[in-house]
């Protein structure tokens, strides 16, 4: 008896260790996890930020969007500028719409641009969804993954949705893995937009 409990106790710390490095490498990857059975990778909410001197170079991304207008982000330096990967048929991106579209709406006056990026979905598909979300924002389609790539290049984005917030010099600023919270989203813009204050003299 004593011998099958040692086994018993020595398979339940090997389970228990697999487990840890298990949840370490999903950690890594930034705590994605893939829902095969909803086809899409969610996230878990997780959120990393990068100080002012550890941020990457500015990121450079141009997209037609689903109205045939074309943005360029370079264009918008000395703005905050809020990234969002979704698609239509996404749970978590129908979830956050509403609080994007108010955040938008509310941050217009304060130097903060949003713009999506949609790399699934076809002209029809997007437009009902900004008209049934009342999206204020424009949103690009990524069908060949550029946009998505040249993010990539600056910044992991292993889920969708994901949001991205740049600085006034177009570098990331912070990043967030799944649906992003109103409050979570507002105090990392809000914090940017604090640096540029705090800059000026």
């Amino acid at each position: 008896m004593r011998r099958l409990r040692g086994r018993a106790a020595v398979a339940g710390a090997v389970v228990a260790g697999l487990l840890l490095v298990a949840g370490c490498g999903a950690e890594d990857a930034g705590g994605a996890t893939d829902v095969a059975d909803q086809g899409y990778q969610s996230g878990d909410g997780s959120t990393r930020t990068w100080a002012v001197d550890d941020r990457s170079e500015p990121v450079a991304i141009v997209g037609t969007d689903f109205e045939g207008v074309e943005h360029d982000l370079t264009a918008w330096r000395g703005d905050v500028v809020v990234l969002n990967t979704w698609y239509a048929a996404c749970p978590p991106c129908r979830a956050e719409a509403p609080d994007l579209a108010a955040f938008a709406t509310d941050y217009a006056d304060q130097g903060v641009r949003v713009l999506g990026i949609n790399g699934t979905d076809d002209a029809g598909a997007a437009q009902a969804f900004q008209r049934t979300f009342e999206i204020p924002y424009p949103s690009i389609a990524d069908g060949d993954r550029a946009a998505i790539a040249e993010l990539q290049g600056a910044v992991p984005v292993q889920a969708v949705p994901t949001t991205v917030v740049l600085d006034q010099e177009g570098r990331v600023a912070a990043r967030v893995l799944g649906a992003v919270e109103a409050s979570t989203l507002r105090g990392l813009v809000d914090d940017v937009l604090a640096e540029a204050q705090a800059a000026t003299p």
